[in-house]
C-alpha cells in the first residue's frame, strides 16, 4: 500500500546478529510511495538464519514505516501552511530513538527527547508550584540554558505565563475558535519585536490538524505518530537458488 518506508537499517541490524548476509535496500527509505514497491529490501544467507530474524525484523521495518507513513501524511495535511508537526515523548519503551527517527524520515520534527534537553511545564508542575506563574517562573529561573515551554489549559492561562516571561506556549486541548483567539492574545502580551511561539496538541486529528495550523499557530504536536500508528505492511519471502542457498 502508499506509504514511506523507514526502519531498513534496524532490520539489517537483526539479520546481522543471526548470522544472516548484509540486508541490502533496494529503494529509498524516507520517500513517499503510492504503492511501496514489490522488493524493499534483499538479504542473502541461511534459511535458518533468515527465518529466525524474520518476525523481529519485520516488526521493526513495519512499525516504524508506519510511524514514517502517518507523519508523512500529517505533514501533508499542512502543506503550505510552515507549520511543524512535532512528535511527543510518547513513545514505545526502548523504541524511543528509532521512532523518532521514523518521525524525521516522514518530514516531521522532534520535540524533545527526555527531560534533560528542554523543560516543558505541565499540569502537574502547575499544581506542584501553586499557579502557571509560579512554575513558570521557577522553570525560567532553573533552566541552565535548556528552552522552557510552557503549557496552558485556558486563554486566562496563557496570559500567566506570558505574563511570567513564557516565550514558548503549548495550547492543550483548545478548540480551532479558542487556538484562534490565543493566537491574537499572544500577539497582544507582548510588544513588538518580541514574539511567543504557539503549539497546539491534544486530540488533534489528520481531519482537523490544517484547521489548527490556519489559526496560527506555529506548530502541532501529535503524539499519535509513536504511540497510534498503523504498520506499514512489509512481508519477506525467501527464495532458495540452485545451490541450495536462500
Amino acid at each position: 500500500g502508499p506509504g514511506v518506508v523507514f526502519g531498513i537499517e534496524a532490520a539489517a541490524e537483526v539479520f546481522a546478529q543471526v548470522g544472516a548476509g548484509a540486508l541490502k535496500p533496494l529503494a529509498p527509505e524516507g520517500r513517499w510511495r503510492d504503492e511501496v514497491p514489490a522488493d524493499v529490501a534483499v538479504a542473502e544467507g541461511p534459511a535458518r538464519a533468515l527465518l529466525a530474524a524474520e518476525r523481529t525484523a519485520l516488526n521493526l521495518l513495519c512499525h516504524l514505516s508506519g510511524v514514517a507513513t502517518l507523519t508523512a501524511r500529517y505533514v501533508d495535511a499542512v502543506r503550505g501552511t510552515g507549520v511543524e508537526i512535532l512528535d511527543t515523548r510518547k513513545t514505545t519503551p526502548g523504541m524511543r530513538l528509532l521512532e523518532k527517527a521514523a518521525v524525521r524520515a516522514g518530514g516531521g520534527t522532534n520535540h524533545r527527547i527526555g527531560l534533560f534537553d528542554a523543560l516543558l511545564v505541565k499540569d502537574n508542575h502547575v499544581a506542584a508550584a501553586g499557579g502557571v506563574a509560579a512554575a513558570t517562573r521557577l522553570a525560567l529561573e532553573r533552566a541552565g540554558g535548556r528552552h522552557v515551554q510552557v503549557e496552558v489549559d485556558s486563554l486566562a492561562e496563557l496570559d500567566e505565563a506570558v505574563g511570567a516571561g513564557a516565550r514558548d506556549v503549548l495550547l492543550d486541548n483548545f478548540d480551532v475558535p479558542t487556538t484562534q483567539k490565543a493566537v491574537e492574545r499572544a500577539r497582544e502580551l507582548v510588544g513588538e519585536g518580541d514574539r511567543v511561539l504557539l503549539e497546539s496538541s491534544g486530540r488533534i486529528t489528520l481531519g482537523t490538524v490544517r484547521a489548527y495550523a490556519e489559526a496560527g499557530v506555529d506548530r502541532v504536536a501529535v503524539g499519535a505518530l509513536t504511540h497510534s500508528s498503523a504498520q506499514l505492511d512489509v512481508g519477506l519471502d525467501v527464495v532458495v537458488d540452485g545451490a541450495g542457498r536462500s
